[in-house]
Protein backbone atom coordinates (compact mmCIF):
# COMPACT_ATOMS: atom_id res chain seq x y z
CA UNK A 1 0.00 0.00 0.00
CA UNK A 2 2.83 2.13 0.65
CA UNK A 3 6.25 1.41 -0.84
CA UNK A 4 9.25 4.51 0.15
CA UNK A 5 12.58 3.73 -1.58
CA UNK A 6 15.64 5.74 -1.06
CA UNK A 7 13.63 9.18 0.45
CA UNK A 8 16.38 11.93 1.27
CA UNK A 9 14.98 15.59 2.70
CA UNK A 10 16.63 18.19 4.33
CA UNK A 11 15.49 21.25 5.65
CA UNK A 12 17.83 23.94 4.10
CA UNK A 13 21.63 22.48 5.49
CA UNK A 14 20.21 20.31 8.13
CA UNK A 15 19.25 17.02 6.46
CA UNK A 16 16.63 14.89 8.50
CA UNK A 17 16.01 12.05 5.65
CA UNK A 18 19.37 9.87 4.38
CA UNK A 19 17.92 7.66 2.72
CA UNK A 20 15.17 6.02 3.87
CA UNK A 21 13.55 2.62 2.60
CA UNK A 22 10.18 1.44 4.30
CA UNK A 23 6.96 -0.54 3.10
CA UNK A 24 3.36 -0.95 4.47
CA UNK A 25 1.40 -3.75 3.17
CA UNK A 26 -2.75 -4.47 3.77
CA UNK A 27 -3.58 -4.85 7.45
CA UNK A 28 0.09 -4.26 8.89
CA UNK A 29 0.38 -2.29 12.02
CA UNK A 30 3.60 -0.39 12.57
CA UNK A 31 4.92 1.94 15.01
CA UNK A 32 7.43 4.53 14.00
CA UNK A 33 9.83 6.29 17.06
CA UNK A 34 13.05 8.00 17.38
CA UNK A 35 14.65 10.80 19.11
CA UNK A 36 12.47 14.24 18.94
CA UNK A 37 13.60 16.04 15.53
CA UNK A 38 14.19 12.60 14.22
CA UNK A 39 11.73 13.46 11.07
CA UNK A 40 9.11 10.82 11.69
CA UNK A 41 6.92 13.70 11.11
CA UNK A 42 8.73 14.52 8.11
CA UNK A 43 8.12 11.16 7.11
CA UNK A 44 4.64 10.67 7.01
CA UNK A 45 4.29 14.52 5.79
CA UNK A 46 5.90 13.07 2.78
CA UNK A 47 3.80 9.88 2.38
CA UNK A 48 0.47 12.66 2.33
CA UNK A 49 1.66 14.94 0.18
CA UNK A 50 2.39 17.60 2.32
CA UNK A 51 6.18 17.54 2.27
CA UNK A 52 8.15 16.88 -1.21
CA UNK A 53 11.39 14.56 -1.18
CA UNK A 54 14.60 16.23 -2.28
CA UNK A 55 15.21 12.68 -3.89
CA UNK A 56 13.53 9.39 -3.65
CA UNK A 57 10.66 7.91 -4.91
CA UNK A 58 7.17 7.89 -2.98
CA UNK A 59 4.36 4.75 -4.45
CA UNK A 60 0.96 4.78 -2.72
CA UNK A 61 -1.56 2.33 -3.88
CA UNK A 62 0.94 1.12 -6.64
CA UNK A 63 1.18 4.32 -8.11
CA UNK A 64 4.05 6.59 -8.18
CA UNK A 65 3.95 9.97 -6.45
CA UNK A 66 5.80 13.07 -7.70
CA UNK A 67 3.77 16.66 -7.14
CA UNK A 68 0.86 17.75 -5.42
CA UNK A 69 -1.36 16.49 -8.17
CA UNK A 70 -0.83 12.83 -7.59
CA UNK A 71 -1.57 13.07 -3.67
CA UNK A 72 -5.22 13.97 -4.28
CA UNK A 73 -6.56 10.46 -4.11
CA UNK A 74 -4.11 9.65 -1.30
CA UNK A 75 -5.60 12.38 1.19
CA UNK A 76 -8.97 10.69 0.58
CA UNK A 77 -7.80 7.29 1.35
CA UNK A 78 -5.55 7.82 4.30
CA UNK A 79 -6.26 9.13 7.47
CA UNK A 80 -3.83 11.60 8.83
CA UNK A 81 -4.22 12.71 12.30
CA UNK A 82 -2.58 15.76 13.25
CA UNK A 83 -0.09 16.01 15.99
CA UNK A 84 -1.79 19.52 16.75
CA UNK A 85 -5.36 18.94 17.00
CA UNK A 86 -5.91 22.83 16.05
CA UNK A 87 -4.02 22.49 12.56
CA UNK A 88 -7.66 19.74 12.25
CA UNK A 89 -10.58 21.08 13.63
CA UNK A 90 -11.20 24.51 11.72
CA UNK A 91 -15.34 24.17 12.29
CA UNK A 92 -17.19 25.73 14.68
CA UNK A 93 -19.20 22.66 15.98
CA UNK A 94 -17.97 18.99 16.44
CA UNK A 95 -20.83 17.98 13.71
CA UNK A 96 -19.69 19.96 11.13
CA UNK A 97 -15.85 19.20 11.50
CA UNK A 98 -16.75 15.52 11.68
CA UNK A 99 -18.96 15.47 8.72
CA UNK A 100 -16.82 17.92 6.27
CA UNK A 101 -14.85 14.61 5.60
CA UNK A 102 -17.85 12.13 4.63
CA UNK A 103 -19.75 15.20 2.92
CA UNK A 104 -16.70 15.78 -0.02
CA UNK A 105 -16.58 12.26 -0.04
CA UNK A 106 -20.03 12.81 -1.65
CA UNK A 107 -22.40 11.51 0.98
CA UNK A 108 -25.63 13.29 1.76
CA UNK A 109 -26.64 15.40 4.64
CA UNK A 110 -28.80 12.43 6.08
CA UNK A 111 -25.44 10.13 5.71
CA UNK A 112 -22.67 11.63 6.60
CA UNK A 113 -25.01 12.77 10.26
CA UNK A 114 -25.61 9.15 10.80
CA UNK A 115 -21.90 8.70 10.38
CA UNK A 116 -20.65 10.90 12.61
CA UNK A 117 -23.69 10.10 15.18
CA UNK A 118 -21.72 6.53 14.66
CA UNK A 119 -18.31 7.41 14.97
CA UNK A 120 -18.56 9.71 18.07
CA UNK A 121 -20.29 6.79 19.98
CA UNK A 122 -17.31 4.63 18.77
CA UNK A 123 -15.13 7.42 20.86
CA UNK A 124 -17.34 7.41 23.94
CA UNK A 125 -18.42 10.96 22.74
CA UNK A 126 -21.59 10.95 22.25
CA UNK A 127 -23.93 14.15 22.54
CA UNK A 128 -20.90 16.12 21.38
CA UNK A 129 -22.62 17.27 18.03
CA UNK A 130 -23.27 20.53 18.87
CA UNK A 131 -20.49 21.33 21.45
CA UNK A 132 -18.21 24.04 20.14
CA UNK A 133 -15.01 23.26 19.31
CA UNK A 134 -12.33 25.92 20.57
CA UNK A 135 -14.44 25.37 24.09
CA UNK A 136 -13.28 21.47 24.19
CA UNK A 137 -10.73 19.76 26.57
CA UNK A 138 -7.25 18.63 25.14
CA UNK A 139 -8.13 15.50 25.33
CA UNK A 140 -11.70 16.18 23.92
CA UNK A 141 -10.05 18.08 20.39
CA UNK A 142 -7.56 15.11 20.48
CA UNK A 143 -10.53 12.35 20.20
CA UNK A 144 -12.96 14.82 18.02
CA UNK A 145 -9.91 14.68 15.52
CA UNK A 146 -9.86 10.78 15.61
CA UNK A 147 -13.46 11.19 14.90
CA UNK A 148 -12.79 13.31 11.72
CA UNK A 149 -9.97 10.35 10.63
CA UNK A 150 -12.15 7.38 11.05
CA UNK A 151 -15.21 9.27 9.32
CA UNK A 152 -13.87 9.08 6.39
CA UNK A 153 -13.52 5.43 6.87
CA UNK A 154 -9.77 5.72 5.36
CA UNK A 155 -7.74 2.55 4.03
CA UNK A 156 -4.74 3.34 6.23
CA UNK A 157 -4.28 5.81 9.15
CA UNK A 158 -1.62 7.78 10.02
CA UNK A 159 -1.64 9.13 14.06
CA UNK A 160 0.93 11.35 15.35
CA UNK A 161 1.40 10.89 18.56
CA UNK A 162 -2.49 9.89 19.06
CA UNK A 163 -2.33 9.80 23.12
CA UNK A 164 -1.15 13.10 23.48
CA UNK A 165 -3.80 14.73 26.28
CA UNK A 166 -5.88 11.28 26.91
CA UNK A 167 -6.19 10.16 29.93
CA UNK A 168 -5.87 6.00 30.92
CA UNK A 169 -9.41 5.11 30.38
CA UNK A 170 -9.52 7.13 26.88
CA UNK A 171 -5.84 5.75 26.15
CA UNK A 172 -7.46 1.90 26.54
CA UNK A 173 -10.80 2.75 24.50
CA UNK A 174 -8.78 3.98 21.48
CA UNK A 175 -6.49 0.89 22.12
CA UNK A 176 -9.50 -1.06 21.66
CA UNK A 177 -10.88 0.42 18.80
CA UNK A 178 -7.49 0.66 16.97
CA UNK A 179 -6.73 -3.28 17.56
CA UNK A 180 -9.99 -4.69 17.02
CA UNK A 181 -10.18 -2.98 13.81
CA UNK A 182 -9.10 -4.42 10.53
CA UNK A 183 -7.10 -1.19 9.64
CA UNK A 184 -3.53 -1.19 8.57
CA UNK A 185 -2.09 2.01 10.23
CA UNK A 186 1.27 3.46 11.09
CA UNK A 187 1.42 5.36 14.61
CA UNK A 188 3.87 8.03 15.71
CA UNK A 189 4.25 8.15 19.51
CA UNK A 190 6.62 8.44 22.41
CA UNK A 191 4.22 6.16 24.42
CA UNK A 192 6.31 3.14 24.30
CA UNK A 193 3.64 0.98 25.78
CA UNK A 194 0.98 2.41 23.91
CA UNK A 195 3.18 1.27 20.83
CA UNK A 196 3.87 -2.12 21.73
CA UNK A 197 0.08 -3.19 22.48
CA UNK A 198 -1.12 -1.59 19.13
CA UNK A 199 0.98 -2.66 16.60
CA UNK A 200 3.06 -6.02 15.30
CA UNK A 201 6.04 -4.16 14.31
CA UNK A 202 8.53 -0.91 15.28
CA UNK A 203 11.24 0.75 13.76
CA UNK A 204 13.60 3.28 14.60
CA UNK A 205 14.19 6.62 12.79
CA UNK A 206 17.75 7.67 13.87
CA UNK A 207 20.30 9.48 12.11
CA UNK A 208 17.89 9.84 9.20
CA UNK A 209 17.43 6.06 8.54
CA UNK A 210 15.35 3.43 9.64
CA UNK A 211 16.29 0.74 11.85
CA UNK A 212 13.97 -2.56 13.28
CA UNK A 213 14.03 -2.20 16.97
CA UNK A 214 11.50 -5.20 16.75
CA UNK A 215 8.46 -7.65 15.60
CA UNK A 216 6.00 -9.46 17.19
CA UNK A 217 4.39 -10.95 13.99
CA UNK A 218 0.60 -12.32 13.70
CA UNK A 219 0.66 -15.14 11.51
CA UNK A 220 3.14 -15.34 8.93
CA UNK A 221 6.10 -13.32 7.73
CA UNK A 222 7.78 -10.06 9.10
CA UNK A 223 5.50 -6.79 9.00
CA UNK A 224 6.61 -3.00 8.66
CA UNK A 225 9.64 -4.02 6.61
CA UNK A 226 12.22 -1.39 7.15
CA UNK A 227 15.32 -1.32 5.31
CA UNK A 228 18.40 0.72 6.10
CA UNK A 229 19.75 3.11 3.04
CA UNK A 230 23.02 4.39 3.78
CA UNK A 231 25.25 5.58 0.86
Amino acid sequence: MIRLRNIRFSYGSRSVLNGVDFSLDRRERVGLVGPNGAGKTTLCQIIMGLQMPDSGEVEIFGKIRRQEKDFEDVRSRIGFLFQDADDQLFCPTVLEDVAFGPLNLGKSPQEAKAIVSETLASLNLQGYEERITYQLSGGEKRLVSLATVLAMEPDILILDEPTTGLDEETTCRLLEILTSSDLTYLIISHDLEFVRQSTNSIVTLRNGVLENAGCREMGEGVTGRAMIAQR
